[in-house]
């Protein structure tokens, strides 16, 4: 039977565009993932969403004169088209603010209530007067109190990874308008952390072994030096899930509130999962992932998010428990699967300094489609993926990385091999005769690439699993250097013959261990050696009309896909097509141009 992966991608914000930094943090790892995952033949289910609800997107309605219904939607669109130009294979990509959504949050919440995980409490909350409103703890900045940075949200810190109090900031100063806000009595509801901390502790120690420090440190690390206390999980705002009819019911105070959006966002991995099941007509299907013992649930993330999927997503499943089930409709309800890994990133800077949308020091992926192919820039943001720790997005390594390595190495093996075979054996695969032990060294060691990278890549080690098959392109190229078929077809056709069949056996499962990376150009090489289908599945979008308004989904079907996790099945005889180039060389000029946008207002 085949082990049920989940792949839950980091919800991008739908108030800001997609950068690079974005993107190699969290979705296109998320990416990579699922699809090694499908080729394996395991059953994949990778959701995620627009985070549509909070402070965030109100204020940019307000800056803008629109509505943040408005402004949820533009963005929405924005990732839905990227998405699909890079290649992000999401099973489901869909929103928070559905009313699909609506349901399972208010269920989360209800079955935390019920199981007595839920108290109220009145809080020191900070309020603009400026703008009449209590402001969420992520727009409001000032020096964090543990560490001193001093641009510490009031309720997590970047710096230190610790997550704060928000009347212990120390010089608040509201992110709208600049103001310092005032601190007001309100009474909302908390997540009695402190009652999960051992159970938390517990699943967290169960994973010890296996997850990586940065994310043990601000996990476990984090719990065993302060402990665990409550957090509110209900704000005063007028965008977002309001909460349950019963909690209204409780007072006219609760009319006006909402669920925190950090509280509700995380809830979007389950209940996007039952809108997936819902669109497949088979409304049960979600179960496969959630409550099914033998699959892992991994979670894609920035390390910015560790505390919320580390602790707070797993504290909400144990807290609920069979209750949420219960909520959700279920006869006979089970326990929710609890994430088996959250392989956080840490973060991309630019150029030697961090990214800033406000400044334009930022690659904007819409932007840079606009001039470049998805491959190379799915393969400069894996080499440079910040999988241990920072790293820097550098226009000199992009020139050079796409030049050297993506078409040096790997654009020209297949292309010239190809070629070449095309133009002396007329599109069909040569007659090999005997292999010689070269021969048959070579493709052993291409065919234990499937073992390496796999087990890389299931261990979320991505740098690494795409350094291994770029590897084994270099063993490639040293082999024909040795043989020279270039030359042997002159003099001996048999000889070239061989070794061109064996480079075309080595090109063919080449493409299957990059294809997760370089799933686009890997298409392209599968049609050129004469396969037909598709390797992975296909995308479209699809628009839902319900209580809530109309949203948008981009969906993946799986159905046409043809590839498998496994060495070339190419035969002599076979016939292929004649190859094009799969990259393009860039000229050194893209570097400086690059680098003179960068700080300037966007046209």
């Amino acid at each position: 039977m085949s082990e049920p992966i989940l792949v839950a991608a980091a919800w991008p914000y739908a108030n800001a565009e997609i950068h690079v930094g974005n993107m190699t943090g969290s979705y296109l790892p998320a990416d990579i993932f699922a699809r090694y995952q499908r080729l394996r033949g395991r059953d994949v289910l990778m959701v995620s969403g627009s985070d549509s609800h909070g402070t965030p997107i109100t204020v940019r309605a307000d800056v803008e004169k629109s509505t943040p219904y408005d402004v949820y939607q533009r963005y929405h669109a924005g990732f839905l088209e990227i998405f699909q130009k890079l290649g992000l294979s999401y099973d489901l990509f869909t929103s928070t603010h559905t009313e699909n959504h609506k349901h399972v949050a208010s269920s989360m919440f209800m079955a935390l209530k019920e199981n007595g995980f839920l108290y109220k409490e009145k809080q020191m909350q900070w309020y603009s007067t400026s703008q009449n409103r209590f402001l969420p703890d992520r727009y409001v900045e000032g020096t964090c109190y543990i560490c001193g940075y001093e641009g510490a949200r009031s309720d997590q810190c970047d710096k230190c990874g610790n997550m704060l109090e928000a009347e212990k900031l120390i010089n608040p100063k509201s992110k709208i308008d600049g103001s310092t806000p005032e601190l007001r009595s309100t009474e909302h509801y908390f997540l009695d952390l402190s009652r999960l901390q051992d159970l938390v502790i517990h699943f967290l120690k169960m994973r010890e072994s296996y997850w990586r420090p940065s994310v043990l440190r601000q996990s476990l690390g984090q719990i065993l030096t302060d402990g665990l206390r409550g957090r509110p999980i209900t704000r005063d705002l007028d965008w977002g899930i309001h909460l349950p009819q019963e909690i209204q019911q409780e007072g006219k105070e609760w009319e006006n509130k909402c669920l925190y959006v950090w509280f509700e966002a995380v809830v979007g991995y389950l209940s996007a999962s039952l809108e997936w099941s819902q669109l497949t007509g088979d409304k049960d299907a979600w179960r496969k992932w959630w409550q099914d013992l033998n699959a892992r649930a991994y979670y894609f993330i920035g390390k910015d998010n560790i505390p919320f999927h580390a602790i707070i997503w797993p504290a909400e499943l144990i807290g609920a428990g069979e209750q949420l089930d219960k909520n959700l409709g279920s006869q006979k309800p089970v326990t929710m699967v609890l994430p088996y890994d959250v392989p956080a990133n840490e973060f991309m800077n630019l150029e030697g300094q961090k990214i800033s949308g406000s400044r334009n020091w930022a690659v904007w992926v819409s932007d840079f489609l606009s001039r470049y192919d998805p491959d190379p820039l799915r393969y400069y943001l894996t080499v440079n993926m910040p999988e241990s720790k920072d790293t820097d997005w550098d226009w000199d390594d992009f020139y050079h990385r796409n030049n050297d390595e993506l078409v040096a190495t790997w654009g020209n093996l297949a292309n010239r091999v190809l070629a070449f075979a095309y133009k002396h054996w007329e599109g069909v695969v040569p007659e090999p005769g005997q292999l010689t032990s070269l021969d048959l060294d070579l493709l052993s060691e291409v065919e234990a690439g499937f073992n390496t990278v796999g087990q890389e890549i299931d261990a979320v080690r991505l740098r690494a699993a795409l350094a291994e098959a770029m590897r084994i392109a270099s063993e490639v190229n040293k082999y024909l250097d040795i043989t020279a078929p270039w030359q042997a077809v002159k003099t001996d056709k048999a000889a070239a013959g061989r070794a061109i069949y064996t480079a075309m056996k080595a090109i063919d499962s080449l493409k299957t261990l990059l294809a997760p990376f370089l799933p686009f150009t890997s298409q392209r090489l599968n049609e050129f050696l004469g396969y037909s289908g598709n390797l992975f599945g296909t995308q479209s979008t699809e628009t839902i009309e319900d209580e809530l308004g109309e949203h948008t989904v981009l969906r993946y079907d799986p159905s046409s896909a043809t590839g498998k996790w496994e060495p070339s099945q190419l035969k002599p005889g076979q016939r292929f097509l004649q190859p094009q180039p799969l990259f393009r060389k860039l000229d050194a000029r893209i570097v400086e141009e690059e680098r003179s946008k960068l700080g300037k207002p966007r046209d």
